[in-house]
C-alpha cells in the first residue's frame, strides 16, 4: 500500500513578496512551470552561490545582476536547468530577466533568474515570455501553494 501524499501545510503570507505561477508548456503543457515573485521596493535578499567553474547560466546572471542592484523581482522555471548552453544560455536568461523587468517596470539587472530541469538544452525563451502576462497576472501574496507547484522538477508533492 502506497503511503499517503503529505499535504502541504497552510503556507502565510509575506509581507511585501507577490507570487504568480502559470504553465508556460517549458515541459509539459498545462503542467504549473514558471514563477515570478515580486519584491517589495528596497528588498534585500541574501545569496549563496556554488563555486564550481562551470556553473549554469542562470548562476552567472544572479550573480551579475545582485552586484548592480537590489531585487525586484525572481523569475523561476521548471522543465530546462538553463546549464551547460555557454553564451546563448546566459542571452537567454538575460532576455527573460529583460522581458520581466519591463513587466515590473524595473531595470533588468534587478530580476534574478533560476532554471531547473534537463541539462544541456537551450532554454526556450519563447514559452517563458509568452507564460509572463499570466504569471505577472496571478501576482499575489497568498501565491505561495501555487508556487511550490511550480517549482516541481522531479518531485511528486510541492514542498
Amino acid at each position: 500500500m502506497a503511503a499517503p501524499e503529505p499535504a502541504l501545510p497552510e503556507l502565510y503570507p509575506v509581507p511585501g513578496i507577490r507570487l504568480g505561477t502559470t504553465s508556460a508548456g517549458i515541459k509539459k503543457p498545462d503542467r504549473p512551470d514558471l514563477v515570478v515573485m515580486a519584491l517589495k521596493e528596497q528588498s534585500t535578499c541574501a545569496a549563496v552561490f556554488t563555486r564550481n567553474a562551470f556553473c549554469a547560466a542562470p548562476v552567472v546572471v544572479a550573480r551579475e545582476h545582485l552586484a548592480q542592484s537590489g531585487p525586484a523581482g525572481l523569475l523561476v522555471n521548471t522543465g530546462n536547468a538553463n546549464a551547460g548552453t555557454g553564451a546563448a544560455g546566459i542571452d537567454a536568461a538575460e532576455q527573460c530577466c529583460a522581458a520581466l523587468a519591463q513587466r515590473l517596470g524595473c531595470p533588468p539587472a534587478a530580476i534574478l533568474p533560476f532554471s531547473t530541469g534537463v541539462i544541456g538544452e537551450p532554454l526556450p525563451v519563447e514559452p517563458i515570455l509568452a507564460g509572463l502576462p499570466d504569471a505577472v497576472a496571478a501576482l499575489s501574496e497568498e501565491g505561495w501553494a501555487a508556487a511550490a507547484s511550480g517549482i516541481l522538477t522531479t518531485d511528486t508533492v510541492p514542498k
